[in-house]
């Protein structure tokens, strides 16, 4: 995290960056489970960046076993470092009958499984973290549809098949240096599966 500007008040995305990395380094061992809770607890009252850096200065970035500076502003050369590592929040989805949702700041495992049957799902990308730079999601539609989101600078390749269906990849292609790649495989039977690139709004 870097403290050019100390008194620059923080921003909501900014408490959330530090408290994402709190929850690595408890998950990684580096905080006990009181340290992490009172460090917590003040990176969402924090006010300005000069009460956020002193929670993270001792801690490597995501995924590093050296210490690195975390930075609060989300460049291009930043970003993807700083979202691949850490334990997955999510390693599959089913709706029967009904539906599910990944997504906002959530970590997708390295292999993701979602099933739908006369259901629909979507799973977002453009927030979540990724547990490895290699991550396989496996959709399989049944009379049903699901929807995947990708970022415009995520490296994505498409290999699905529909049967009295359709599995769209028009999202293939690569993405910025560092982004890390996602495979979407699976098959859509009478269902259909869609893979977007999409930015946030």
């Amino acid at each position: 995290m870097t403290n050019e500007l100390p008194e620059m008040r923080a921003s909501d995305a900014e408490r959330e960056r530090v408290a994402e990395a709190l929850r690595t380094a408890v998950a990684e061992g580096r905080l006990d489970m009181d340290e992490f809770g009172e460090r917590l607890e003040a990176a969402y009252k924090a006010r300005t960046h000069a009460e956020l850096v002193p929670l993270v200065s001792d801690l490597p970035a995501a995924g590093a076993e050296t210490p690195a500076p975390l930075s609060l502003h989300k460049d291009e050369a930043g970003t993807w470092p700083e979202r691949i590592g850490g334990p997955a929040t999510s390693k599959g989805a089913v709706a029967v009958f009904g539906g599910f949702a990944r997504r906002g700041r959530w970590t997708v495992g390295r292999t993701f499984t979602a099933f739908t049957l006369w259901g629909g799902g979507q799973i977002d990308l453009r927030e979540a973290r990724f547990e490895d730079r290699e991550t396989v999601i496996r959709c399989f539609a049944l009379f049903g549809g699901m929807g995947v989101l990708v970022p415009p600078d995520l490296d994505v390749q498409v290999r699905g098949f529909g049967l009295m269906g359709g599995f769209g990849d028009k999202a293939t292609g690569p993405g910025t240096p560092g982004s890390p790649r996602v495979r979407v495989t699976g098959f859509a039977l009478w269902g259909g599966v869609g893979v977007k690139r999409k930015p946030l709004p």
